[in-house]
Parts: structure tokens; sequence; C-alpha cells
């Protein structure tokens, strides 16, 4: 058995694919490249593989991680080769290395997440974009409507703490942020929250689905 991990970018059109669709879609460029995948065993045996973050429906990104294992050992340009060529428009693999020195999967040792939202501004702030972070970041909490996992109901959460740094700028017409935030199984926040928070500050903002959001990295644990 030997594991491995894939760096890919998810640009364009594809971004609208979900989770569960990406993995049938690598799932099924596994199978026709060729390659072995381990499988769990039980009763409904499934490929060992798995995305170190799942990416939100319509978030494009330039850095994800799939972890996978084999059923026999290849040579990373191999695999790298071979999976390319099953690609379709909007993915492109950066890189494949061995999974080597850590029992721990990546999304166990995913930290933080970068990210950079482009928002379209109906108007145009009088303040720039260092001034409306200052004054979003000294509020003493930021509060939130979230949708608890359990019981779907909406309750309100401060988000403050999970925000590791923050920028603002005015470009143009637009209001980019670039924001690291927890992103992990211990804490995590959705950048739908953060955007949500920033549009108490700025009513000027355009409707949400006018706003791109590109994740840039993935941060893990040593």
């Amino acid at each position: 058995m030997s594991q491995y991990t894939i760096k890919f970018s998810k640009e364009g059109y594809i971004c609208y694919t979900s989770h569960l669709d990406l993995l049938r879609l690598f799932k099924r460029a596994f199978k026709k490249a060729g390659i072995l995948l381990s499988y769990s065993q039980g009763f409904n045996p499934h490929p060992k593989m798995g995305f170190a973050q799942p990416l939100s429906l319509g978030y494009s990104s330039i850095s994800e991680y799939l972890e996978f294992e084999t059923g026999q050992e290849y040579e990373p340009g191999f695999l790298l080769s071979r999976l390319k060529a099953q690609m379709p428009e909007g993915i492109h693999i950066a890189s494949c290395e061995k999974s080597e020195g850590s029992k721990k999967s990546l999304a166990a040792r995913s930290v933080a997440a970068e990210y950079v939202i482009g928002i379209p501004l109906k108007e145009m702030p009088e303040e720039d974009g260092k001034a409306l972070c200052s004054q979003f970041l000294s509020q003493k909490e930021i509060r939130v409507l979230k949708r608890q996992k359990k019981t779907k109901a909406m309750k309100e959460v401060d988000i403050k703490e999970k925000i590791q740094d923050l920028n603002f700028t005015i470009a143009g017409e637009n209001l980019l942020i670039w924001a690291k935030l927890d992103s992990g199984s211990h804490s995590n926040l959705s950048p739908e929250l953060l955007i949500e928070a920033v549009k108490k500050l700025c009513p000027f903002m355009a409707d949400r689905n006018e706003i791109g959001v590109m994740r840039t990295k993935l941060i893990f644990e040593k």
C-alpha cells in the first residue's frame, strides 16, 4: 500500500461541481488512467481517497489537496501525467507527491485557509480599504447568524476570534478582501459568515450572486 497527495486547482464553471460529484470525477479518472486504488473493507467498500478540506459550491481554488492510497507503488511523476490526461477543463493538477512521515490525514492537520473575496460595490464608500478594515476589526464582537447543524435553527455567534488576519482593498468598483480564517476540525469559519458580517458594515455591497470567492491556500500543522 502506498499513499500520495496531489495538489490541484479548481477554476471556471467546474467550481459549481459539488464535493461528492468531484469525488466521483476523480474516482473515474483513476479508473480510466489504470491506477489501482486501495479500497476499504466491509459490506460497502469505497476507495481510500479524500480531500483535505471540502470546498463550498461556487468557490474556486488554486490550492486543493486530494489524498489517496494505491494497491501498488507508483512513481509520483507517472501518476501526475496519467491523471492530468483525465482532467476536465477547469481542473489542473499541479503536483503529486508520496505521503511520508505523518500518520494524521491532511484533513486532521488543517488549521487555516486563505481566501480572496471579490465584492462589486453599488456605490463607493467614503473610507478607503484600510479604514474600512480597521472599522470592521475594531468591533468588540463580530456577530452573525449561523445555522446549527443538529437543530437547523439560526443562532447568533461571534466570529471575531476565528479571523486570523484580514485586509481590505478598494480596486476600481470592487472591494477585495484577503482573509485568513480558521479551517479545520477544531475551529472553522466559512467565508459566507464573514461576507454576512462585512455586509452589515457595507450595505452598498452587491448581491451575493455577484460576489466571487477563491481559496488561495490551505495551512496545515507541522
